[in-house]
């Protein structure tokens, strides 16, 4: 088996599907990635069991037949490659890999490509298209809320509700939660899954920014999902999720409006001065003020700032976890935010003042009890 390429086009290649593979010790097949050639089309796949990726690109080969070659090394040693055509020569009975590049001969050997996994293939499955810079946006939205808990599998994922007229995100880890909703897409038939961060992840870093429509289609086991010349599966996580809505206050007659970068600043300031396990700042507000606060007894230290703000209702004090408002407010992108209250010990919820159009996302938030003092 022979092909030649340019090392910059099959770098790219490798380091896009390269999170998919995995440094397995119990099948250690899985460090490699599966080269297969056909009709001069050069096929790679990478995977961990869970998740597969799969690129192609056109080439110049003299023979067909496939490979499994150690991905760790060839990303290497590409990396330190200038840009200039790469010739590989593979022994179809022996599996030693040759590589000429330049002036440069390297030598590596292959694995058996028929130990190498199955890549699933889509049967039975419904297909719905959505634009990348949506795709990646409910990704970023929703990801920083998933629960690392293995105990909770359901939640360690993000809930992809398909209804008829909206496309729903959730991700929760019970101590804040996110449901990111768009209303300009929508399927015939409504359906639930729930997807593996980790593939999410892979597929955040690997969406092209331009607005190239994604192909995502699913079964009761996998989604697959197609874009340029990446095709993405993985497994659906077979679990129920937590009845989310439940959770989400909705009577919240307190109403505070403020800053979103102001805001922002401030909690990272003062989350410094912060107990260190809880990072609870304290929310006083009254009137037009809010005084966001924080201490911590064992050293001693506190910190306290005033804010301009609008507000409708009772006054009223509150603690919250300061990590928690930060990466949501981070994750928000309006100018001024919106928290809407009921009492000291119901969840805040942050939205954004002005919704973006075919856009509605909520974050929640659980508070902290505060210790009276000060």
């Amino acid at each position: 088996m022979r092909f030649i390429v340019s090392t910059s086009i099959l770098l790219k290649q490798l380091q896009a599907i390269n999170g998919a593979s995995s440094s397995s010790t119990v099948l250690p097949i899985l460090e490699n990635f599966l080269f297969e050639i056909k009709d001069n089309t050069l096929t790679i796949s990478a995977t961990d069991l869970q998740t597969s990726m799969v690129t192609s690109l056109q080439i110049e080969a003299k023979e067909e037949g496939k490979v499994a070659m150690p991905s760790k090394i060839l990303i290497e040693t590409l990396k330190t490659l200038p840009d200039q055509p790469v010739a590989f020569f593979v022994d179809n009975n022996t599996l030693a890999i040759e590589i000429s590049a330049g002036d440069g001969k390297y030598k590596l050997s292959g694995e058996n490509p028929e130990d190498f996994p199955k890549i699933p293939v889509i049967d039975n499955a419904h297909t719905v298209n959505m634009p990348a810079p949506i795709l990646a946006e409910a990704i970023s939205k929703t990801i920083f809320a998933v629960s690392n808990d293995e105990l909770r599998p359901a939640m360690s994922g993000v809930l992809v509700q398909l209804g008829d007229k909206a496309i729903t995100f959730v991700s929760t880890d019970a101590h804040k939660l996110v449901r990111y909703r768009r209303s300009d897409i929508g399927v015939e038939k409504p359906a639930s899954l729930i997807l593996p961060k980790k593939a999410l992840s892979l597929l955040k870093s690997s969406l092209p920014s331009e607005d190239i429509n994604v192909s995502i289609e699913y079964n009761s086991t996998n989604a697959f999902f197609s874009f340029g010349n990446i095709n993405l599966i993985c497994r659906l996580i077979d679990e129920r999720y937590p009845d989310y809505e439940a959770v989400i206050p909705q009577v919240n007659p307190n109403k505070l409006t403020v800053d979103r970068l102001l805001f922002l600043n401030t909690l990272r300031r003062v989350v410094i001065f912060a107990n260190k396990t809880t990072h609870q700042v304290r929310l006083k507000i009254s009137g037009s003020e809010l005084n966001i606060s924080a201490e911590d007894l064992d050293f001693s230290n506190e910190a306290h700032e005033r804010l301009g703000c609008q507000f409708e209702g009772e006054d009223m004090e509150i603690g919250f976890n300061a990590k928690f408002l930060v990466e949501m407010l981070n994750n928000l992108a309006s100018e001024e935010v919106v928290i809407e209250m009921s009492t000291a010990n119901r969840a805040g919820l942050l939205i954004p003042a002005v919704a973006e159009e075919n856009e509605d996302i909520l974050m929640l938030v659980m508070p902290v009890m505060l210790n009276n003092i000060g």
